[in-house]
């Protein structure tokens, strides 16, 4: 029986996409498999939870056992929009490394959840040649086009309540809404938002400024140039308007 591998983000994307894998091949042979970054909002294992139970499919959580700002460390490199090695060191890795030793290529899938728009439907090539040399789906991006708002009514509509960092206003359900490869809207929305949570990631890039330097995860692009832009920079900023 072939094996049906959802790469399980704790969105509403990679949700859908798993029960729409479980309407056409049943749930007998789906695995739902999630990374754990250490640096998730705690409604989002909430979440996963309820679409697990929904399913009938347990979890399967892998780990590195570090979180992003430790892989910074670690690496020496300060994650930002052009390059997060969290992403990679922390949830693609283990994910493969599950994927080899339970899921033999030339019989199982694997699922993504991109959601049906233009934008997200262009990162489907690279995500192909990342999970070489299992065979990839997406089953929600095949679909028509739709807004977030669309899908999160859908999973309402089936008895689920979507995670709350949707309802606060973030467009992603990652790193509790703390994610390197945001840029500064999202970075000032998470100050409006979740001021203790923006507090944290300025202390921990002040730190990792004092190990590396002038360098920060977002950029200064005013004026014509490009310049590292600390979050204590962007919070004094938008302070004073």
């Amino acid at each position: 029986m072939t094996s049906h591998v959802i790469q399980f983000s704790g969105g509403v994307g990679s949700f859908l996409v798993a029960v729409r894998v479980a309407e056409e091949y049943g749930t007998a042979d789906m695995t739902l498999l999630i990374a754990d970054t250490r640096a998730e909002d705690e409604d989002l294992w909430r979440f996963s939870d309820d679409a697990a139970a929904f399913l009938g499919v347990p979890l399967t959580i892998v780990r590195d056992g570090r979180n992003p700002w430790e892989v910074f460390r670690d690496q020496r490199f300060l994650g930002n929009d052009r390059l997060a090695p969290c992403t990679t060191i922390l949830k693609q890795k283990p994910c493969r490394r599950w994927m080899e030793q339970h899921a033999p290529a030339d019989d199982s899938i694997a699922y993504v959840g991109i959601e049906p728009n233009d934008r997200d439907r262009r990162r489907i090539p690279a995500i192909v040649r990342n999970w070489q040399p299992w065979p990839v789906r997406f089953p929600l991006a095949d679909g028509p086009d739709a807004t977030k708002e669309e899908l999160l009514a859908e999973v309402r509509r089936l008895g689920v309540t979507p995670p709350r960092l949707y309802e606060l206003g973030f467009s992603h359900n990652n790193c509790g809404g703390v994610c390197v490869r945001a840029g500064q809207r999202q970075w000032k929305h998470l100050l409006a938002t979740l001021p203790d949570r923006y507090a944290r990631a300025e202390s921990e890039e002040n730190e990792l400024r004092d190990l590396l330097g002038d360098v920060a995860i977002l950029r200064d692009r005013r004026g014509g140039t490009s310049r590292p832009l600390p979050l204590s920079a962007l919070r004094a900023r938008e302070q004073r308007l």
